[in-house]
């Protein structure tokens, strides 16, 4: 429960913080209004971290630059456009970013993927354009007032997610907003009004004029908050995610007459779920790990394509996880995700069904070392995505895949002392195997590294002049 007066306590030690107060200062002088608004605001209330300085003023861009350049260490303005100032400011010891935006009135025009920019002429109109009420609260400084024309304080204590002005018009002003909303479900724990859900549904259609940008950039802070699982079930209650992420609702799987086939969709949130528990425990305090999340949450969409009924009402899925690459690859392409991301989210997604034959049956040091072969850099997120795939209730079944697992990476820890898996190359390089060949640089040289990779996977170091034997000896027999 929030307490009223432990959050006013929280504004004035926002409000004379270092960097705030030489702002607020600066600007007063200048004989601008300056308010700090939206996130800072609402974190500061509820006790959390405060890791943005953002700003309003009647000041123009213009004016905005005019009051910061003599104090700050760097400034951009790639946000003119839209108002918005940006600079690194000092105040002692102490150096925040801060971003300063010009009086906002603008919306979407309902076709266009960008707003219409109108500067607008009041605090308060400002506020009551925003997203959500606990969004739509200011701090006037250097006087230190709350500016709260929307019951955004009500809704805070309350936990309620509520639009300053009609949801179908907030939303219309900006489709974006229904994803925000799924992100502020998860980041702050709040539940949406009926009416805010209800036009997330009515309206999940218009989210196609925003661009796949920035669709992409709130689905990633929605993956990045503690607990992902509340926002991404909201986005596919309302059709949203059938839209944006279709992948996700087409898991929720009819179960088999006989319910031997458990909700794909709810076993994939949970995976989720797990696998961010991993994260946290291996790298506590460490930034969240999206390549991970991404992995945990897709790591089933194959199955829809691949599902099978056999003798006794039997489901099987053979494949999964080579179709599922391809369709992480492509959603991740479509939602214009870097190149590193895509590849390895679906390279994840591709090996996270390996382990489970070696929980069938000890492998041979080949396997182990063609595991840590294939999984290259991505190890350490496979080992977590891996562990975090075990959901069943049966406690002897997760007791042994557990085992198992906790048995791979201690021999893949042995081997990688002992033969330096994390680097694995064959015993002779290129210029030695044309050396011992007799042969200029060309496609067979590549074909004897390779042969000779297969081998060292196989039986693990031989040392040169066993490597150099093998070598003339598959050469001869290929009749070179």
């Amino acid at each position: 429960m929030v307490s009223m007066a432990e959050s006013l306590v929280r504004l004035q030690d926002l409000a004379s913080s270092p960097v705030v107060a030489r702002v607020a200062r600066a600007f007063a002088e200048a004989g601008f209004e300056l308010a700090l608004v939206g996130g800072p605001v609402r974190d500061a209330m509820l006790g959390r971290h405060v890791s943005d300085l953002d700003f309003t003023s009647n000041a123009t861009p213009d004016q905005i630059l005019s009051v910061l350049k003599p104090m700050a260490d760097a400034w951009w303005d790639v946000g003119r456009e839209f108002g918005t100032i940006g600079a690194k400011v000092s105040a002692g010891d102490v150096a925040d970013t801060v971003e300063i935006t010009t009086y906002r009135a603008d919306a979407y025009d309902g076709v266009t993927r960008k707003p219409v920019v109108a500067f607008g002429d009041s605090l308060e109109g400002d506020l009551r354009r925003r997203d959500f009420t606990v969004n739509s609260m200011a701090l006037r400084v250097p006087e230190i007032a709350l500016v709260d024309p929307s019951g955004g304080v009500e809704d805070l204590i309350s936990g309620v997610l509520r639009t300053p002005s009609s949801p179908e018009t907030s939303f219309g002003d900006d489709p974006l907003r229904m994803l925000r909303g799924a992100r502020f479900a998860s980041q702050l724990g709040f539940h949406p009004t009926d009416d805010v859900v209800s036009a997330m549904i009515q309206m999940r259609d218009t989210i196609g004029i925003v661009s796949a940008e920035r669709i992409q950039a709130e689905l990633s802070k929605l993956l990045l908050t503690d607990s992902p699982r509340e926002g991404i079930e909201l986005l596919v209650d309302t059709g949203l995610a059938d839209i944006v992420l279709p992948e996700v609702p087409a898991l929720r799987l009819e179960p088999d007459e006989h319910h031997h086939h458990k909700d794909v969709y709810q076993h994939s949130l949970t995976v989720l779920e797990q696998a961010i528990g991993y994260e946290k425990s291996r790298h506590p305090g460490e930034a969240p790990d999206l390549v991970l999340r991404w992995a945990a949450l897709l790591h089933d969409i194959g199955k829809p394509a691949t599902k099978r009924t056999g003798p006794g009402a039997a489901v099987t899925f053979y494949h999964h996880d080579m179709v599922g690459a391809k369709l992480a690859k492509k959603r991740l392409t479509a939602l214009r995700y870097d190149g590193d991301t895509i590849k390895s989210v679906a390279r994840l997604v591709e090996l996270h069904m390996r382990f489970f034959g070696y929980s069938e049956g000890v492998w041979a040091d080949s396997a182990v070392r063609r595991y840590v072969r294939d999984a290259g850099p991505l190890l350490e997120r496979l080992h977590m995505l891996v562990r975090a795939d075990v959901t069943t209730r049966n406690r002897r079944k997760a007791d042994r895949l557990g085992f198992a697992y906790d048995d791979l990476e201690t021999r893949i820890a042995e081997l990688q002392e002992q033969e330096e898996l994390g680097a694995v190359r064959p015993d002779l390089d290129g210029n030695r195997i044309q050396e011992v060949l007799g042969i200029a640089p060309g496609r067979e040289v590549g074909e004897a590294y390779r042969w000779l990779l297969e081998l060292r996977l196989d039986e693990g170091p031989l040392g040169e002049e066993e490597a150099e034997r093998r070598l003339r000896a598959w050469w001869e027999s290929r009749g070179a």
